[in-house]
């Protein structure tokens, strides 16, 4: 059987990328360490099937390696993904390949709202100028600008942003392409663009969570112009751009009128464990987290630390026992929904608007919505 020589400069580019090194690869991959050497020194020594290994590892197509030129990462990479893995260098292969999919769909949406003589919403755009530095009143601004009623759902919130011209993206839960791994401790990340900026949201067990992620990327985009990628510990930052994002989000969802509401006195005189109960009804109104609610009494001196750090422990303990509960695969009775969940129902709009004005085929409307069947495709056109 013929064997392959590669480009050795694009696997090296590769391992970089990953922060790995030949031994590392050749265990994961199952190819003799001295069949990669060779390789990397130029020789005809790889099978298909071994260069579909390497290329399935690194996420990349066969000819990527086959490619005499240099790497021009500006044409790999768009600028967006350059700023987010500068600022926390993304080594996952898989979360690498979930962004550039991410981008992809992004361009999918701009050709099918072009295809259907559909304009581009950029209103978000007359929002990145502010006439001061106080975040509380840049806050009360913004959630006058979206329009957000007294009482709401976490999809009022993101149906407010997407309206404004930004693609809101959720990871849908599932093993899939979709999918931000359970090991990676990116929650959220938000990729800057004059059109269409992009806000992707890990899924999350409570709505309030990523109610609080959303308005935290849009503090990114607004506030800072530019790119970024979140990891957990920066939704509890007290520095820089990170506790202006969260002082943004903290203040939009839960304005100091809301905050009046809560006698705190009948509040700390409960115990720990009755907190979530009597913040239950703010929390469902307000689409926040009791955390959120209690990072905000802090901040505002209704409380002392030491209630909020209680709070916080009791609910890292529930979450720690929590994990310990074996559970099944979660059933997929709704699966023709799960695209608008993760792409939101704009882009769903357009692709039906496309595929109904024979733009686009049922093959192609089916691609696009993360490979429905089609008896799914017509359950889904019948919901929205």
């Amino acid at each position: 059987m013929e064997k392959i020589q590669i480009n050795p400069s694009r696997l090296q580019w590769c391992c970089n990328t990953l922060d790995i090194d030949i031994d590392y690869l050749s265990i994961h991959i199952k190819i003799a360490k001295q069949t990669l050497e060779q390789a990397m020194q130029n020789q005809a020594v790889l099978s298909v099937k071994q260069l579909e290994k390497i290329a399935n590892f690194f996420k990349r197509n066969l000819l990527f390696f086959i490619d005499p030129s240099e790497i021009q990462e500006n044409k790999i990479y768009s600028i967006q993904f350059r700023t987010i893995n500068n600022q926390e260098p993304i080594h996952s292969p898989k979360l690498r390949a979930f962004i550039e999919r991410i981008e992809k769909q992004r361009q999918v949406y701009l050709d099918l709202l072009e295809d259907i003589n559909e304009p581009v919403k950029d209103s978000w755009k007359n929002k990145l100028e502010f006439n001061t530095n106080d975040i509380k009143l840049i806050s009360a601004n913004i959630r006058q600008w979206l329009n957000l009623p007294i009482n709401y759902k976490f999809d009022d919130v993101r149906q407010a942003v997407e309206s404004k011209g930004i693609m809101v993206f959720i990871s849908n839960g599932y093993n899939g392409k979709w999918q931000i791994e359970k090991n990676e401790h990116v929650r959220g990340f938000s990729l800057f663009y004059d059109i269409l900026p992009i806000i992707v949201i890990r899924k999350q067990v409570s709505v309030g969570a990523q109610a609080f992620t959303l308005m935290h990327e849009l503090a990114h985009l607004l506030l800072h112009k530019e790119s970024a990628i979140d990891n957990e510990e920066n939704f509890y930052s007290y520095q820089g751009k990170e506790k202006e994002a969260n002082e943004f989000a903290g203040n939009l969802l839960i304005p100091d009128n809301f905050l009046n509401q809560i006698d705190v006195c009948t509040l700390i005189n409960l115990d720990i464990t009755q907190y979530d109960e009597y913040l239950k009804k703010f929390k469902q109104s307000w689409c926040v987290s009791g955390e959120a609610i209690l990072v905000r009494l802090l901040i505002n001196n209704k409380i002392s630390n030491k209630y909020y750090q209680s709070y916080k422990n009791y609910k890292k303990d529930q979450l720690e026992k929590m994990k310990k509960v074996q559970t099944g695969p979660i059933p997929r009775s709704y699966r023709y929904r799960e695209p608008i969940k993760m792409f939101g129902k704009p882009f769903v709009y357009a692709v039906f608007d496309a595929f109904h004005n024979k733009n686009i085929t049922l093959s192609k409307a089916s691609t696009y919505l993360d490979n429905l069947k089609i008896s799914d495709i017509r359950k889904l056109e019948k919901y929205v």
